[in-house]
């Protein structure tokens, strides 16, 4: 799986493709820590497009869980591309979010996630960070330089 994000935004985390074949019982979340980091840099209000990729020749259906949707593996399904490949756009605010990845209902961290972290099952989440772009950091700001003035 890899993560996309538009030129403009930045997402550390991610390197080759690889296959895990690991997987967890659905009941069984591979939750390590319920936590999402704000940089304090950012409002966090604002949301950053995020795209999930993965490649898995045989996979019938593909979700992610983390942090961000309380570990709930239906609410962030991947869409079937065709020829293996997976891909979801999400939109997150900056931070870091701890996940996994969800195929044929069997828990496996990102084979493409540079960083992850031990869980509670004896596996591991994969950790994706989620960063603000130059612009939008500008933008903020300007806007927040420009309210100041009128106040």
């Amino acid at each position: 799986m890899a993560l996309r994000v538009p030129p403009t935004h930045h997402a550390v985390g991610t390197k080759t493709p690889g296959v895990v074949a690991a997987g967890r019982p659905p009941h069984m979340h591979p939750m390590k820590n319920d936590h999402h980091h704000y940089t304090g840099r950012q409002p966090a209000h604002e949301l950053v497009p995020v795209n999930f990729e993965f490649t898995h020749p045989t996979a019938s259906t593909v979700a992610i869980a983390g942090t961000f949707n309380n570990w709930h593996p239906t609410t962030k399904s991947m869409q079937p591309l065709g020829n293996g490949r997976w891909l979801k756009e999400a939109y997150l605010a900056p931070g870091s979010y701890e996940y996994c990845l969800v195929v044929d209902d069997r828990w496996m961290p990102d084979p493409r996630a540079t960083e992850r972290v031990p869980n509670p099952f004896g596996g591991h989440n994969s950790v994706v960070k989620v960063v603000q772009s130059p612009e939008a950091v500008r933008v903020a700001f300007a806007a927040n330089s420009a309210a100041r003035i009128n106040n």
